[in-house]
């Protein structure tokens, strides 16, 4: 098999003058690189800095998709939440108003939902275009994987003892004095 500079000079391309030159020229720069120098080939090196820079965007495309599936997974947790502790609110007859996206939303619940809201031992969450009811504990499991997912939770008061109040059953009389 002929070299290319074989090749054309045998199709009449190139001449021998040109083709002595080129090779004297070639011989030139061998000398003057010193021993041990290495010839740079710049189509080698405009071919690595492609291999670099698509290697980067591929590693930057694959941040992206991992980010949108570890939002997936953590959409499909709060889903599971709400799907497996929401409660019944069927029997719901008073109205509930509360604010979402700077609009007024109404539910119905039924009395002691109402108070629960009130006094924090109950969140309503928004998930899959849908309003539910679940207790602070799980409200508070959603925030810690989505804020805004959670519509309504009223911190508890230091003064609200909860079930497990003693005194619950007494009422406090208006006219009490210290």
């Amino acid at each position: 098999m002929p070299s290319l500079q074989d090749q054309l000079l045998k199709a009449g391309l190139a001449d021998e003058k040109k083709a002595k030159a080129i090779r004297n020229e070639k011989h030139k720069k061998r000398k003057q690189q010193p021993k041990g120098a290495v010839e740079v080939n710049e189509a080698e090196v405009r071919a690595r800095q492609a291999r670099e820079e698509k290697a980067e965007r591929d590693r930057q495309l694959n941040l992206e998709r991992q980010k949108q599936a570890e939002k997936k997974a953590i959409q499909a947790q709060i889903r599971q939440l709400v799907e497996t502790n929401r409660l019944d609110r069927s029997r719901g007859e008073t109205s509930y108003q509360f604010v979402h996206d700077k609009k007024i939303k109404k539910m119905y619940v039924d009395d002691t939902m109402v108070d629960q809201l009130s006094r924090g031992r109950l969140a309503i969450v928004f998930v899959n275009d849908a309003y539910e009811i679940v207790a602070e504990g799980v409200a508070r499991k959603i925030m810690e994987r989505d804020e805004s997912a959670v519509v309504v939770l009223h911190d508890r008061k230091s003064d609200d003892q909860g079930d497990d109040d003693p005194y619950a059953g007494y009422e406090i009389p208006d006219d009490l004095m210290w």
